[in-house]
């Protein structure tokens, strides 16, 4: 008593229509917008059918949790982030800005796969095979088991995967992949989605011991990943590769992870002649000085489960105008004016008249709210002229009352500056957990902090 009629429902959104359209009227965005048929019944009642299912439906309990095997790619750094390695039969997903070192990476990662006695291809749409050996050759990451082919169709990339027959496939880049069972440009919301539905479904049907599969996506303007959302949805891991193009460094963060912690962070410096791991990447943030010097504070921030230490560098100088400048680079630029407004209100420095000029070291980020109170002490310490040893770290959160906040991960910060041998570190009261070698100053608002750092400016120290 049911008859098949036709809908169209928006895949971002779920909006439903019942005509085709280019654009989806809900959400605005373009091609998502597909087919899908339902059962209506003539009398208006529900249409209820079943279908025995191929396999029943068993207690979770009986089910064997078996265990993840990681095949470790060779690249430390990179299987930190990925939990141990590349998982057969997984996909995962690479994005960056153009020219952070992608493809640099990856041939890194397929040569280590190669050398390890492992078959691998690496697919290219975005350049031709002499260019690809060119950088190969620079880097040195040349081997008989590294297959190569520069190929954009997708039907002829599955060709070339089943007759090399390799355990990791590259993919650089899936915006660059298309195929005539679908409409649409290639680069296209559903070319994109078409190329990454087929190939996740050929890597899975590959079962255990088949093929890794590694996809290079691009970004959009805003940083984030080109392409449907539903990209991000199929693949097993998301992977985004940053980078500053005055800085050697680059990071590898974990943003979807299915076998593995999703906020490990790995961390790489990219030179001429190649990409290399970096496995202490502390030093890359301080300024080796064997003299203290005014205007500096060295705090640890946590970024993802990974903790780093970081130096802030502060300059207070007379206004050179009617307005006083402020120039950050490294730290938000409101929450630094928040804490010279909470320096000004809660201690006797008068730093809101002069300009202020902040920077931290190697191109470091500091977003942890953990870094608040190197940023007060470093603008502090300009404007006293009055320098902190080398061997003290300070870690807090900054209130708008001038008071002191506790962070999450204190134990691991405190653990990482004992090791690179900091002995003193000025925090909030209700550290529990103290490293030995490292004496702890407590610290419960702005003022207290201030007389610490008065205090300790002497090498001999409380």
């Amino acid at each position: 008593m049911a008859k098949a009629r036709t809908q169209y429902r928006c895949s971002e959104c779920q909006h439903i229509t019942s005509k085709w359209v280019g654009r989806c009227a809900e959400c605005g965005t373009w091609g998502t917008v597909d087919e899908a048929p339902v059962l209506a019944a003539v009398t208006g009642g529900a249409v209820r059918r079943s279908v025995a299912p191929s396999s029943p439906a068993v207690p979770i309990t009986s089910i064997s949790p078996g265990r993840t095997r990681h095949d470790a790619t060779g690249v430390s750094e990179l299987d930190r982030v990925l939990g141990g390695g590349l998982v057969p039969g997984s996909v995962t997903l690479l994005a960056g800005d153009p020219g952070v070192g992608k493809s640099t990476l990856l041939l890194e990662v397929a040569h280590r796969w190669a050398v390890a006695g492992r078959r691998a291809l690496y697919l290219t749409g975005e350049e031709s095979a002499g260019q690809v050996r060119l950088r190969a050759e620079r880097t040195g990451c040349t081997h008989d088991e590294l297959y190569l082919a520069a190929e954009s169709d997708l039907p002829t990339a599955l060709g070339h995967i089943e007759a090399v027959q390799p355990s990791l496939v590259v993919v650089d880049s899936v915006q660059t992949m298309s195929t005539t069972e679908t409409d649409g440009v290639p680069g296209g919301v559903t070319q994109v989605r078409a190329v990454t539905t087929a190939l996740t479904q050929y890597a899975k049907a590959a079962g255990p011991g088949g093929i890794a599969m590694v996809v290079v996506g691009h970004v959009t303007k805003d940083g984030a990943i080109a392409g449907p959302r539903s990209l991000e949805h199929l693949v097993d891991v998301v992977l985004h590769f940053e980078g500053d193009r005055a800085s050697p460094l680059r990071m590898v963060r974990g943003v979807k992870n299915r076998f593995g912690a999703a906020d490990e962070v790995g961390c790489f410096q990219l030179h001429d002649n190649g990409i290399e791991c970096v496995a202490d990447p502390s030093g890359l943030f301080r300024d080796q000085r064997t003299i203290p010097v005014a205007g500096t504070a060295v705090t640890v921030t946590l970024d993802g489960k990974r903790p780093l230490i970081g130096e802030v560098q502060a300059l207070i100088g007379a206004p050179t105008g009617p307005h006083p400048r402020r120039a950050v680079s490294g730290i938000d630029s409101a929450r630094a004016a928040m804490i010279a407004a909470v320096l000004d209100k809660h201690s006797e420095l008068k730093i809101s008249p002069c300009d202020i000029y902040l920077s931290t070291v190697g191109g470091m980020r500091l977003t942890d709210p953990s870094s608040d109170l190197a940023v007060a002490l470093a603008m502090a310490s300009a404007r006293l002229n009055c320098a902190m040893p080398a061997n003290a770290v300070v870690i807090g959160e900054v209130g708008l009352a001038g008071d002191l906040r506790r962070v999450s991960g204190t134990d691991r910060r405190l653990a990482e500056a004992a090791r690179l041998g900091f002995t003193r570190a000025v925090v909030p009261p209700g550290t529990t957990s103290i490293p030995a070698g490292l004496r702890v100053l407590n610290a419960e608002n702005i003022a207290s902090a201030l007389r610490v750092l008065r205090r300790i400016a002497d090498n001999d120290g409380p």
